[in-house]
């Protein structure tokens, strides 16, 4: 039920931090200063286009199309060098991506191995869309999106070089993204993927293994004291446990809390912060 006294009206725009603005091409960043960029699209990419065109302009970029299907959703961002894909992540109160969620039977993919089904049902309700906008764009190619967004964006991307398109992705940035398909499907084709995990984050270890689900691309761990670090699998074990005794003293379960974006973000910015200043 809508309770404001203007139901015609666009819901408020939500204040929210931007650590880091940026003018110019995406390229021009390493790759810690282009995961807080991304970072900060795919949270605005929840929003609504009016806000989305409030905030977008700090980050160099203009809203060029929005994608709505079926409750399906994505922004596609330009500016004079760069487009970017942005896949909305899961809106708890939305049916649809509930129904994507759990749905975690495979199917076969059109081209190797199996997918997650309900992600995949998600692009294929918005690949049309998407290809008409990216097909003949001459501009640097990037996909990015937080949760369920993420998988979208994974899968995405390598529909580019299924439906056999000039643009190719230069990368993909996911945060809190789950499992997408087997082996054969993540490895089919070669995508530069960038993929964050804050400490004890439950998306990310979902699907399961044992249901045949794999990651691809390059892990970007953020450990229980916000920090990113390289470790192993016994250490990321300890650390998530180090991390959940920590929620619990905090009166939370940290496996819900460091799923949200602007952890992630906030994480990240100081990463950012760190090398700027020299520290380690």
């Amino acid at each position: 039920m809508n309770d404001r006294e203007n139901p015609g009206e666009p819901d408020p725009i939500p204040e929210i931090d931007l650590p880091m603005e940026h003018q110019g091409p995406v390229q021009t960043l390493d790759r810690i200063e282009a995961s807080l960029l991304f970072a900060q699209i795919s949270r605005i990419s929840y929003m609504q286009p009016h806000a989305v065109n409030h905030y977008i302009p700090r980050l160099g970029m203009r809203l060029e199309h929005f994608a709505d299907r079926n409750g399906a959703q994505a922004y596609i961002f330009g500016n004079d060098s760069d487009i970017i894909v942005a896949c909305r992540g899961t809106e708890p109160n939305d049916w649809n991506d509930v129904k994507a969620d759990v749905n975690a039977f495979t199917v076969l993919a059109e081209t190797v191995g199996r997918v997650h089904r309900g992600f995949k049902q998600e692009v294929d309700d918005l690949w049309p869309a998407l290809e008409a906008e990216i097909a003949a764009d001459e501009r640097t190619l990037w996909f990015t999106g937080h949760s369920l967004g993420g998988a979208m964006a994974t899968i995405s991307a390598g529909r580019c070089f299924l439906a056999h398109i000039p643009a190719t992705p230069q990368g993909v940035f996911t945060y809190g993204a789950p499992r997408v398909g087997t082996s054969r499907y993540i490895n089919n084709v070669d995508v530069d993927l960038t993929r964050w995990v804050n400490n004890n984050d439950i998306v990310p270890r979902v699907p399961p293994t044992w249901m045949g689900y794999r990651h691809t691309g390059r892990r970007m761990y953020i450990n229980t004291y916000g920090k990113v670090r390289r470790m192993t699998k016994r250490q990321r074990v300890k650390d998530r446990w180090r991390g959940f005794f920590h929620g619990l003293r905090q009166g939370k379960v940290d496996h819900f809390s460091d799923h949200a974006i602007a952890r992630y973000i906030e994480h990240i910015a100081t990463a950012v912060a760190e090398r700027s200043s020299g520290r380690p």
